[in-house]
């Protein structure tokens, strides 16, 4: 209907050709408003009409801010550039009327609500401006970028946007041209328009218009990594759910798109696709595609084989990659074979030379560094253990000495890394980043309890003190070793498992103190009275409990090995506990042994048996779920550690001083400030960098190409196009039959139209003929006159009528196969099927089947038969008595008897069929003789497509029907049928709804439309009983109707292999024949298409 009122619109205003420009502006407008991106391709967008960009540009941004991703790709495609598109009052004008529901618009509110009050400015409230959407940017994207924006200077006057009335398109309020009219002299700051039409959209979530915009971005990789960034930061805050799941598979989307472009890039050229990973993109503000995929952990993009490559190289240094690790601690441990050839360099120039600048090339690279820091990390734990275990003197040795050193150029590292600010993020960012880190952390607690226990070893009187401190700060520098194994592709994935693990530990022990300490209190409780001693009750409480779950039973627990001279009994000695409760007579136990006994029974079975195989199974889930990310874990993290250590001093600790003070000269004496190495974070020329992206442009089309060809070379959109060409085809089939028949019509019209008229011609001259003279009356042929032929006509349509009649009725209803059985009808012809018409030799087979649920059936069943004695004569009498109870054309009890049709007749204590013979007696399947009353509830919905529009065929709109299907049935069905008495549901459709929805569901049968109420033609019809049902539409018109998404929500099946689900409405559903005359009845009410 929408399409013909606008082809109707367009082809008014075409016919005013005096309009002008002004015409065709008009049209263009009506198909955006009417989303009808078809008919603007077909009418608009013609020979007829040659667009200038700058035309379409009011009706483009029309489209971006109403979501009209198609319109906005139909405009690109006729020339619409993005980069004069976007100015900066445009794309202040965005932002400033951002969807209130928005969670960026939250944060943009949030960021004026802090901003100092102006009094310059007046009462009004403050505007969004960019500088505001920079700050909310960067707090997405990170602290390490640069503001995308500039805050203005003091000086800048803001420009301020004003409506301009009389202008045909607005959008909220605001004209659109007229900011057109005033921003086209205007020169735009944005570096990137592309860009900040992407954040806009990605903002939003809006998917669609998204990707469209990213085709046409130049540095699409880091544009898809920021994309992902920002999503996933405002996943964060999100609280819809839905909104929330929308946004991270967006977001992983925009990861794989960076992967799927990268991959391209690495396949064609290895060395310029590692460029971009290092390039600064001052469009993003000043950061590289490695840093964001870090910042956002994009593990896919980091763990691709070619950025790993990439780190491999960065880990090697200026060594060949296929140099072995063997060859590399030889040399380490005598660095005179660095002058041999044992150690291959990358540059040509180190393979050739045998000078100083191989040993400087070789121990700067950040493989040998990390290995002599593991070399010396060791050194220094065997010095560490040989002191306190050997060498611990009231006065400290010259190793005890050592270790101070040691420990001091270990601090003396710390507060490099911690102060080491490169990108000049500042001191806050620089120490969030490394108090971040887990191994910082236990790096600085170790020093800590090092200086404690230094402290106590060199007071005199705390010497064992200190000791004892120092002994556990061993233990916190040994496990700073599972860092140094991260770097293993073997050890590195099972460090990130056991992490893992440790947190379930940590959560299991909340549950495990639950039973020890109930236990423990309890038992002490039991057995000891009164026992002052802090210690020895923690002992009982917490540490014999806790032992206990491994095995080692406490002894006095019951009488069996009980002895006082394992306990004090009036708890004195310190070394021993207090004796439990005990007859001192006759030195036996006086607590209850069975009680004991059975508490620790109880103890075990839920500590040892439940809980211990609890942590097992947390144990084994962690395993599970980590196992099949842990390459990408190690991966990602491999980077930090390639980074720290390529940063690091060539020299290890203690030698480390040495470059320390090297560094403090250069950075305190010399001010020279930090830079980070070109290997991780490169500017490049603006002519490479020019020649670089569009090189990465150009690998982006082929890699959409190719997701283009891939798509639709899926099995899926092959099915689906082939279904489209051959509902096109069928319809044009039947468009063209309908054309010949239509064309047959009429010649027969015109060729009776002709024979009539030479009828009355010829009648005419054989009159004039007669009355003139010539020729006698004798043998004159006589003209059958027109009425009767209209006459034998009607008599024959009668006739037809009739015989249709009989087939409406009764073609079902005459199968010779009772359904279900074994019973055989007897043939009655289509004229014999009314009651009136006599047929002598009519006897039908009585059948009535036995159903289960003999409580809501008619009482004639085997037993009734069995005095029937044959089935072809008359009822017995007993079975007349049987049905004499029942009263028909009345309501009888909970069962209406009553025909929609009026009052049937009853032969013999049996009823007979309104609609006549069906060459079957008695009740059959059906519960009851007479009308076995149904409903048939239709439950509709317009079918849409992903963009929520309704889907249209043969210019009519399609629904979609509910029904369901049996286990045993090759068809589906309407979800009704019987309802038990007194119930206003039928049986099939509590079968597919929850309970607790069935009282809403009557509301909306009461609130649908009748579309047929009467006789059904059904196959279980008998002479004696049959089926009338009433069928009630149900539509929902809008996809977002409350009730249609409860409905969806409450829709289950009790039977396994029972199905429901929405089908189109369609001639060809495979539904039930009676089911498809009610479906096409519904679809006529809607004017939809069938």
């Amino acid at each position: 209907m929408d399409v013909a009122i606008l082809q109707a619109l367009l082809k008014a205003s075409r016919s005013h050709d005096y309009f002008g420009h002004e015409n065709w502006d008009h049209q263009l407008k009506l198909a955006v408003a009417w989303n009808r991106v078809d008919i603007a391709r077909s009418e608009i967008f013609s020979d007829e009409r040659q667009w200038k960009p700058s035309e379409l540009h009011p009706v483009m941004m029309a489209a971006l801010i109403s979501n009209k991703p198609e319109f906005v790709k139909l405009f690109l495609e006729n020339g619409v550039r993005l980069k004069e598109l976007v100015t900066w009052d445009t794309l202040l004008y965005l932002y400033q009327h951002l969807d209130p529901s928005c969670l960026f618009h939250s944060k943009l509110q949030k960021v004026l609500a802090e901003e100092p009050e102006r009094p310059a400015c007046g009462p009004t409230a403050p505007r969004v401006q960019m500088h505001h959407v920079a700050q909310v940017l960067r707090e997405l994207l990170g602290d390490f970028t640069q503001p995308l924006y500039p805050r203005p200077r003091t000086g800048d006057r803001p420009r301020l946007l004003l409506p301009v009335p009389n202008i045909k398109l607005n959008m909220q309020g605001v004209s659109l041209r007229s900011l057109y009219k005033r921003s086209s002299g205007h020169v735009g700051f944005t570096m990137d328009p592309v860009r900040d039409l992407l954040i806009w959209a990605i903002i939003q979530n809006r998917r669609e218009l998204a990707e469209i915009i990213w085709a046409q971005s130049q540095d699409c990789i880091v544009a898809a990594l920021a994309c992902s960034k920002i999503l996933k930061e405002l996943s964060k805050e999100e609280e819809d759910t839905d909104s929330l799941e929308e946004m991270l598979a967006l977001a992983d989307e925009y990861e794989h798109r960076a992967v799927g472009v990268f991959t391209e890039c690495y396949r064609k050229d290895e060395e310029r696709a590692q460029k971009l990973l290092t390039r600064v993109s001052e469009a993003w503000g000043k950061t590289t595609c490695l840093q964001l995929a870090l910042e956002a952990k994009d593990m896919k993009f980091v763990s691709h084989g070619g950025i790993q490559a990439f780190l491999t190289k960065v880990w090697w240094g200026q060594l060949c990659v296929d140099n072995g690790l063997w060859r590399v601690i030889l040399c380490m441990l005598a660095f005179p074979l660095l002058y041999t050839n044992l150690i291959s360099f990358r540059e040509r120039k180190l393979q050739a030379r045998r000078g100083l600048l191989r040993v400087r090339a070789f121990f700067n690279a950040p493989v040998v560094i990390f290995h002599l820091n593991v070399l010396s990390y060791f050194v220094f734990l065997c010095l560490f253990a040989y002191v306190l275990m050997v060498d611990f003197r009231p006065t400290p040795s010259w190793c005890e000495y050592l270790i101070y050193v040691w420990l001091f150029s270990l601090v003396c590292e710390e507060l490099r890394q911690l102060f080491y600010d490169p990108d000049e993020f500042g001191l806050t960012k620089v120490a969030f980043l490394y108090f971040s880190d887990f191994w910082n952390k236990l790096d600085i607690g170790a020093i800590l309890l090092f200086i404690a226990g230094l402290t106590c070893r060199l007071i005199p009187g705390l010497l064992y003190s200190g000791r004892v401190i120092l002994s556990l700060d061993f233990i916190m520098f040994c496990l700073r070793l599972m860092h140094i194994f991260t770097i293993s592709k073997t050890l590195g994935p099972k460090i990130i498992i056991v992490k893992r693990m440790m947190k379930d530990v940590f959560f299991f022990l909340f549950l495990l103190a639950v039973w020890v300490v109930s236990f423990g209190v309890a038992k002490q409780a039991i057995l000891i009275h009164n026992e002052s001693r802090v210690d020895w009750i923690f002992r009982g409480v917490v540490y014999q409990s806790y032992l206990t779950i491994f095995g080692q039973m406490p002894a006095y627990i019951d009488g069996v090995n009980f002895s006082l001279e394992q306990c004090s009994p009036n708890g004195t000695d310190p070394y021993k506990p207090k004796c439990p409760e005990s007859d001192a007579v006759r030195h036996e136990p006086a607590f209850p042994e069975w009680l004991t006994v059975t508490l620790l029974c109880l103890y075990l079975l839920f500590t040892n048996i439940l809980l211990l195989n609890l942590l097992i199974a947390m144990f084994n889930y962690t395993f599970q779920q980590v196992q099949e990310h842990t390459d990408q874990i190690w991966k990602f993290q491999r980077h930090d550690l390639i980074e720290e250590y390529h940063s690091r001093p060539p020299a290890p600790p203690p030698f480390i001083l040495l470059s320390h003070l090297h560094l403090v000269i250069k950075r305190v004496v010399l001010k020279i400030p930090a830079k980070r190495h070109k290997q991780l974070k490169s500017k490049l020329e603006k002519n490479e960098e020019s020649a670089l992206l569009s090189w990465e442009t150009y690998l982006k089309d082929n890699y959409l190409q190719n997701q283009q060809c891939q798509h639709k070379q899926r099995p899926e959109r092959q099915i689906q196009d082939i279904g489209n060409r051959v509902n096109t085809v069928v319809d044009l089939l039947e468009r063209e039959s309908l054309k010949r028949s239509g064309s047959m019509e009429q010649r027969l019209a015109s060729l009776e139209a002709q024979v009539a008229q030479t009828s009355r011609a010829l009648h005419w001259i054989m009159t004039a003929l007669r009355d003139s003279g010539f020729g006698s009356e004798e043998g004159v042929p006589t003209l059958a006159p027109q009425k009767a032929s209209e006459g034998q006509d009607h008599e024959l349509d009668s006739r037809q009528k009739a015989d249709a009649v009989g087939d409406t009725h009764h073609v079902n209803a005459r199968h010779l196969l009772y359904p279900n059985s074994h019973v055989t009808r007897f043939p009655v012809p289509n004229e014999k099927v009314p009651w009136d018409t006599e047929f002598l030799i009519y006897d039908p087979p009585f059948y009535t089947d036995d159903r289960k649920d003999k409580g809501l059936v008619d009482p004639v069943g085997k037993a009734s038969l069995s005095l029937l004695g044959d089935v072809t004569s008359p009822l017995a009498p007993s079975a007349l008595e049987a049905l004499a109870g029942i009263s028909y054309n009345a309501v009888d009890g909970p069962i209406d008897r009553r025909s929609f049709h009026g009052l049937y007749a009853v032969q013999e204590a049996l009823p007979l069929n309104p609609m006549g013979r069906t060459g079957l007696r008695g009740r059959g399947s059906l519960g009851w003789f007479g009308p076995n009353h149904t409903l048939q509830p239709v439950i509709t919905r317009w079918r849409r497509n992903q963009d929520g529009a309704i889907c249209r065929k043969s210019i009519k709109k399609m629904l979609e029907v509910l029904v369901v299907k049996h286990p045993l049935s090759e068809s589906w069905a309407l979800p009704g049928g019987s309802r038990e008495p007194g119930e206003m549901l039928p049986r099939k459709l509590k079968r597919v709804l929850r309970r607790e929805f069935w009282s809403s569901f009557q509301n909306l049968l009461v609130q649908g439309t009748e579309v047929y109420k009467g006789y059904v033609d059904d196959p279980r019809n008998t002479d004696n009983a049959w089926i009338e049902t009433v069928a009630v539409s149900i539509h929902f018109p809008d996809q977002s109707d409350m009730d249609l998404k409860r409905l969806n929500s409450h829709l289950h099946t009790c039977d396994p292999g029972m199905s429901v689900q929405w089908q189109v409405v369609d001639k060809r559903i495979p539904l039930y024949a009676n089911h498809k005359t009610i479906l096409q009845k519904v679809a006529a009410l809607f004017g939809a298409f069938y």
